[in-house]
């Protein structure tokens, strides 16, 4: 029997904001902001899948992939109808490729504008 399930997935990031108005035009939803937390903390609200929070990390330092010497810490498997579109897509709100060589796999490799990697996969 499980103890918890899991309510939020929470990416530390420099600016809040602007990675949850990132991730809303990658998943649709709402960027919801509240009063005691000003813009240190964010959640993306109305998406369908687990709901996605974002927190100000003073000193944030993002994750590098691949690396020998450090790990990704944790990525997203976003699935997409179209991997080329959708590529197109977060290239444009600021994604950047870090591995979307290989054509004919399922998945390719991006990091979102804080760092945080994430794979679009053919769904």
């Amino acid at each position: 029997m499980a103890i918890a399930t899991l309510g939020t997935v929470v990416l530390d990031c420099p600016d809040p904001v602007a990675l949850a108005g990132f991730y809303a035009a990658v998943l649709g939803g709402t960027v919801e902001r509240f009063e005691d937390g000003g813009d240190r903390w964010v959640e993306l609200t109305g998406g369908a899948g687990t709901p996605l929070a974002f927190q100000a990390a003073p000193g944030f330092v993002p994750p590098r992939w691949p690396s020998p010497d450090g790990s990704q810490q944790f990525h997203l498997d976003l699935t997409v109808p179209d991997l080329d579109a959708a590529e197109s897509e977060v290239l444009a709100l600021g994604a950047r490729v870090l591995d979307a060589d290989d054509r004919k796999r399922s998945f390719r490799v991006y990091a979102d504008p804080a760092g945080h990697p994430f794979c679009l996969c053919a769904g």
